[in-house]
């Protein structure tokens, strides 16, 4: 991040919402407001909760899943079909690890005031991009290069 983007971030360190802030429950980040105010913070930081503590109790249903089908199942296609389940639910699981860790690194950039900022350029990062994918670190237009150089250093 650049130097710049400190100044703006620099009011809006941490993401403990000051007691005076209300946020309505209807409330949705508009481009009319000052980027990255503690309303939007808060929103987006609310947000970001809501789907860790969604992902975690997906987990540890998955989790009780699997202890509950661990049963010896003697017929070899039901066997098979019941471990090709568990292979799915493990790669999912794992999916769900990775997605909790960018949400816990998202909250971080929130305490530390670079949330909604690019990550190559310091750029903000819309406030419609950020709604759909709040775990979101760079611009549309930087993720685009930066998936067409990955790609084309996957095809060397």
């Amino acid at each position: 991040m650049t130097s710049d983007t400190s100044e703006h971030t620099g009011a809006n360190k941490g993401s403990e919402m000051k007691p005076e802030t209300f946020l309505p429950e209807d409330y949705k980040p508009a481009e009319t407001e000052p980027f990255m105010n503690d309303r939007q913070l808060e929103y987006f930081r609310r947000k970001l909760l809501a789907w860790k503590h969604e992902l975690l109790e997906q987990s540890a249903e998955t989790l009780e899943g699997l202890a509950e089908s661990a049963r010896n199942v003697p017929d070899i296609a039901d066997r098979a079909s019941e471990e090709t389940d568990r292979a799915l639910e493990l790669r999912t699981r794992d999916r769900q690890r990775k997605l909790v860790s960018k949400i816990d690194a998202a909250l971080r950039r929130i305490d530390n005031g670079e949330y909604g900022y690019c990550e190559m350029t310091g750029e903000p990062i819309s406030l419609r991009r950020l709604d759909a994918r709040p775990i979101a670190t760079m611009t549309l237009e930087a993720q685009e290069r930066h998936e067409r150089r990955e790609r084309v250093h996957r095809d060397d």
